[in-house]
Parts: structure tokens; C-alpha cells; sequence
């Protein structure tokens, strides 16, 4: 009876270990929300925050359906490839509710990653669409691959070892999670196009398009630091058996030590004149998560030392990526690509090198050799499978005119036309601001200052242009009625501007 009470207890003990880091997990969600909204203009906070918001919610929907069917479930002769149990929660047992959770939070994260790449520009219906395919398909599949027994997973045997079984290592999802997101958002951000005035084809020059909050940026990236201590540690997916602890305890150290060596080359690197010449925090915040997820593959396997070069190269893959893509003229606001591809990336391949008992560096043997074969096996795997599926969905989307926002809306931000609720509206501000506005159109009806670099762009407004606020569309066709010119808006930024404002804020 005392045996069975302790059983039961540690069974106890486990569930409510996946609980709580699967609740952590799930926090990621607002890390990523944060984020993604400071990094974007103000006039798209809002639809940036639903789709985070509803992620959440169409990973559960669709997790639940499928997804964890797919994943987990008994394929029977297809089980190599996928299951095909548990559909709906069907005949699952009551203690595998909290795995299914864990893993629920997994695919929610795997969905998020998308959608910061396609910022700004991207169709609400797109993102349900590939939303619920990577969650309820993709991603599971993968999952299955190397988590639920499948092929990945298996691994082969092989006569020159001794019989020795040798597969793919991926602890916490570096290639599972991150590259598979990363390679969808990818295949979106070409596929989208980059925002209006984001590349000038004339000139050769790149827009700043600059998000409108470091601070709420800054606020989602400390939260995602802190969910992906239970992401790493959390995918033990046990507490009770020996050793288990010193694991969960080697995850978490790892992976703050590969963040910190990361943070820190990513800003030395940014510092660099032909990369940027600035202490850049979002650099900073972007190159620590890239540390993070390159740990995820191995940071219950590998030494501290290892999580120190894990760390420092993370940072050089990072700003590498991130250049690259510049260089290519592929659009991601919040450089989610270099992030978790680029990052996932190298964490896949590092493994093989940095296991701390039969990595290439320690072991040196031909056994380690293998493990890097199926590390770049599972990787193109992954790369593939992503690759493939999210370009037929996002082509098809595409070609059905659904992908991509009207460039009017564009440009008018996406917070009014599509979701009439802006996240900073103009009467919300209080009594005055509303006269000054009124008092600038006056004063300055051709002119508004804009913060692109190096660039000038000309444009007409509609008439119909849609204004937070009936006052200043009043004043604004007053002056039309009275023969004032203002349909042709100029929009240019100087740096006497720049120096201007910092003097203001200065005295302020």
C-alpha cells in the first residue's frame, strides 16, 4: 500500500511538473506579443496583438482536434511517419492531459514565430490559414518525427559500432520548434513582399521602418528570457526519476550561459561600423534569444563551456543572418528568421560537436560522426517538410488574393480599416492634442515629417482618407472647401529634424 501511495505521489509529482513549466511556456505568448508590438508602428499594434492573442486559441483549437494525434498518437504501420490516435482527446488517459498541454504550448510557439516575420502586411484570414495547418499538421508531423517514435526518433544500428543505435538529438526543439518556424516565416516574408517603403530600388537604400515602443519591445523580450527557462528545462518532461533534477538544473544554466555570450557578441558585433556602429538593445534582446534557441538542442547534454561557445557563435549566426537577409531584400520586422532558423540551425548541428560525452570535440570518434550525419539528416528534414507545405499555402493564398493587405490599408495601418480599434487613439490623449493637430494642418498642409532615412518619397491621399477623429476631418475639408491643396503629402526626414527633436526632448 506504502509502494502504491509513492507511486502515486511521484505520478502526482510529474503532472504537476509539466503543469506548471507548460503554464510558463504559455507565458511566451505575451513575451512574444510584447515584443512583436513594440517592434512594430503604432498604427498596427492592435492587429499584431490579436493574432498573438489568437494564437493561443488556434493552436488549441486545432492541437486538440489534430495536432496531438499526429504527434503522440499510434501510427500503427504508418507509425514511423505519423500517428493516428487520440484525435480530439479520444480515449486518452486522464494522467496524459498534462503532457498533452506541454506539448500544446510547444505548438502554440512553433505558429508565433510566423507572424512577427509577416508583420504588417499580412491578410488576418492568411494568418488563421497558416496558423491552424502548422499547429494541427506541420509542426505535429515533425513532433512525431523525432518525439513521438518516429523515424528520427528510431534512429539506425550499425555494424561498424557494434550494433550501437544512433538518431537524431533535438532535447527541447531547436530544429523541431524553431527551424520549423523559422523556414515558414521565411517562405512567407518572400512570398508577402517587403512593407511599402521598407526597400528603395532608386537609391539602393533601406527604410527604417522603426517600431514605436523599445520599452514594451524590451518588456517581451525579458519575458520571453524567463519562459524559455521552463521551455529548456520543462522538456525533461519528468521530475521524479534519478537524475532528473541535475538535468532539469544543467538545461536552465546552459541556457542562460549560451544567452548571455550571445547578448554580448550581439552587441559588440552591432557596435561594428559596417553593421550598425550603436549599442543596440533590440540587437541585444534579438542575439540573447538566439542563444536561447540555439540551446534548446542540447542543453541538457552539452558542459557550461559549451553553452559559452554555443553562445558566441549564436551571436555571430545571428547578426549574419539578419545582414543577409537585408542584402536580399527579404522584409522580417522582427528578425525572426535569423532568430530561430539561424539559431535553430546551428543549435542542430552544434550538438554533434558539443556533447559533453559523444560530442566531436570529446569523443572525437566514429560514432560521433554519425551523430552528425543525422543531425543534418533530421535538420534537411525539417527544412524540407516546412519548406514545401508552407509554400503551398502560402502560394495558394496568394493566388487566391488573400494573402497580402491593399497597399491603401498598408499605409493607413491596419489597426483602423480592419480592427477599428486603434491602440493609441488620438481623443484618448486628453483636452489640447486634438487643436494641435488642427493647428499643424493649418501651418503645415503639405509637409509631415516621416521617419524614413536618406529617402523621399511622394504620394497623393485620398479624399476619403479615414480619420481617427471627426474634428480634424471637419477642419481638414474646411480648408479643401476654401481652396487649400491638400492631397499631395510629402513625407521626408532630415537629420536637422532628428537633432531637433532629440533638443526637445532634452528640455523636456
Amino acid at each position: 500500500m506504502a509502494e502504491q501511495i509513492s507511486s502515486e505521489v511521484l505520478q502526482n509529482l510529474d503532472v504537476m511538473f509539466l503543469i506548471v513549466t507548460g503554464m510558463f511556456v504559455f507565458f511566451m505568448q505575451c513575451g512574444f506579443a510584447f515584443l512583436e508590438a513594440g517592434a512594430v508602428r503604432s498604427k498596427n499594434a492592435t492587429n499584431i496583438l490579436i493574432k498573438n492573442v489568437m494564437d493561443s486559441f488556434v493552436s488549441g483549437v486545432s492541437y486538440w482536434l489534430f495536432g496531438y494525434a499526429f504527434a503522440y498518437g499510434d501510427g500503427s504501420s504508418a507509425n514511423k511517419f505519423i500517428g493516428f490516435k487520440h484525435f480530439a482527446s479520444h480515449e486518452m488517459e486522464s494522467e496524459t492531459f498534462a503532457s498533452w498541454f506541454f506539448q500544446y504550448t510547444f505548438a502554440a510557439t512553433a505558429a508565433t514565430i510566423v507572424s512577427g516575420a509577416v508583420a504588417e502586411r499580412c491578410e488576418f484570414i492568411a494568418y488563421f490559414t497558416y496558423s491552424i495547418f502548422i499547429t494541427g499538421f506541420i509542426y505535429p508531423v515533425v513532433t512525431h518525427w523525432a518525439w513521438g517514435g518516429g523515424w528520427l526518433s528510431q534512429g539506425m544500428d550499425y555494424s561498424a559500432l557494434n550494433g550501437t543505435v544512433v538518431n537524431y538529438q533535438d532535447f527541447a526543439g531547436s530544429g523541431v520548434v524553431h527551424v520549423l518556424g523559422g523556414v515558414a516565416a521565411l517562405v512567407g516574408a518572400i512570398l508577402l513582399g517587403p512593407r511599402l517603403g521598407r526597400f528603395h530600388k532608386e537609391s539602393g537604400t533601406i527604410g527604417q521602418l522603426r517600431g514605436h515602443s523599445v520599452p514594451i519591445a524590451a518588456l517581451g523580450g525579458f519575458i520571453l528570457f524567463f519562459g524559455f527557462l521552463a521551455f529548456n528545462g520543462g522538456s525533461q518532461l519528468s521530475i521524479t526519476n534519478k537524475g532528473d533534477g541535475a538535468a532539469v538544473a544543467l538545461s536552465v544554466v546552459n541556457t542562460i550561459i549560451s544567452a548571455s555570450f550571445a547578448a554580448f557578441g550581439s552587441l559588440i558585433i552591432n557596435r561594428l561600423n559596417f553593421l550598425g556602429s550603436s549599442w543596440s538593445l533590440l540587437a541585444t534582446i534579438n542575439g540573447a534569444l538566439t542563444g536561447m534557441v540555439a540551446a534548446c538542442a542540447g542543453c541538457n547534454a552539452m558542459a557550461p563551456w559549451g553553452a559559452c561557445i554555443l553562445g558566441i557563435i549564436s551571436s555571430i549566426v545571428y547578426t549574419s543572418v539578419s545582414y543577409l537577409l537585408k542584402k536580399l531584400r527579404i522584409d522580417d520586422p522582427l528578425d525572426a528568421v535569423a532568430v530561430h532558423l539561424g539559431g535553430g540551425t546551428w543549435g542542430v548541428i552544434a550538438i554533434a560537436f558539443l556533447d559533453k560525452e559523444e560530442g566531436i570535440f570529446v569523443a572525437g570518434d566514429l560514432k560521433s560522426g554519425y551523430k552528425l550525419a543525422w543531425q543534418l539528416i533530421g535538420w534537411s528534414s525539417i527544412v524540407g517538410w516546412s519548406a514545401v507545405l508552407s509554400l503551398i499555402i502560402f502560394g495558394l493564398l496568394k493566388l487566391c488574393k488573400v494573402l497580402r493587405v491593399p497597399a491603401e490599408i498598408e499605409e493607413k495601418g491596419l489597426d483602423i480599416p480592419k480592427h477599428k480599434e486603434p491602440a493609441y487613439p488620438v481623443e484618448a490623449y486628453g483636452h489640447g492634442h486634438i487643436e494641435k493637430l488642427i493647428q499643424i494642418l493649418e501651418n503645415h498642409p503639405r509637409e509631415i515629417e516621416f521617419s524614413y532615412t536618406n529617402m523621399t518619397f511622394n504620394k497623393d491621399e485620398p479624399t476619403n482618407a479615414y480619420f481617427e477623429t471627426p474634428e480634424v476631418k471637419r477642419h481638414r475639408d474646411k480648408m479643401m472647401e476654401n481652396g487649400t491643396d491638400v492631397t499631395t503629402v510629402k513625407l521626408q526626414v532630415t537629420d536637422e529634424m532628428d537633432n531637433k527633436q532629440t533638443e526637445m526632448n532634452s528640455r523636456m
